[in-house]
């Protein structure tokens, strides 16, 4: 289910209706149908999509015309994102000039052996099977998708990208209901990193 802090950010930065949007990684296109309802025409896509409002492409092989989007919407996708550069290339050439790109992500360099324990700890009540130790997670989250510096650096080219906002991010992860305050109070306490990144960009 999409968080309620998510949908508002992505509403707060978009430009005015009515306006073309691209979501990149849809998934089950909740975010999509949502925004369909606000006004804006959206063309959502997920490599992985079974859902007949989710068009199954990649980014990188989308075939639309350049330039035809407004803005560009990617809620924890561009990591996963193959070819990473080919596709951010792709997504620069399909937004117009001046258009926005709102990106919602987490930043796995800073994912540590404090916040894998912490997650993997809240998974158990929900029954979460997982086998691996925090520190075993953490290796392999880092092994088989994107850092944050290298998407911001593809996506550099195309986009002035402002500061990012970092924030809570591990209680979105499939964990029981309520668990945002005790993660903001940890970050702030300093036992746990804040991982979650928030940025707005403009096309160059």
């Amino acid at each position: 289910m999409l968080a309620s802090d998510v949908l508002a950010f992505v509403r707060a930065a978009l430009p005015p209706r009515p306006a073309r949007l691209l979501e990149v990684g849809a998934g089950d296109g909740e975010l999509a149908e949502l925004l369909r309802r606000d006004g804006y025409d959206v063309v959502a896509i997920d490599p992985a999509s079974a859902t007949p409002t989710v068009r199954a492409a990649a980014l990188h092989e989308l075939q639309e015309p350049s330039a035809s989007f407004d803005a560009a919407v990617a809620v924890v996708s561009l990591h996963h994102v193959e070819p990473l550069g080919e596709s951010c290339q792709r997504l620069g050439e399909l937004v117009r000039a001046g258009g926005t790109l709102v990106v919602d992500e987490f930043d796995v360099e800073r994912l540590d052996e404090r916040a894998a324990h912490w997650l993997l700890a809240h998974r158990q009540p929900v029954g979460r099977e997982h086998h691996a130790e925090p520190a075993d997670f953490v290796a392999d989250l880092r092994d088989h998708i994107h850092p944050l510096r290298l998407v911001l650096e593809a996506l550099s080219e195309w986009f002035r990208l402002e500061e990012p906002v970092r924030g809570p991010h591990l209680h979105r992860w499939e964990l029981p209901p309520g668990l945002q305050a005790a993660e903001e109070h940890l970050i702030a306490a300093g036992r746990l990193p804040a991982i979650g990144v928030r940025l707005v960009g403009t096309r160059r």
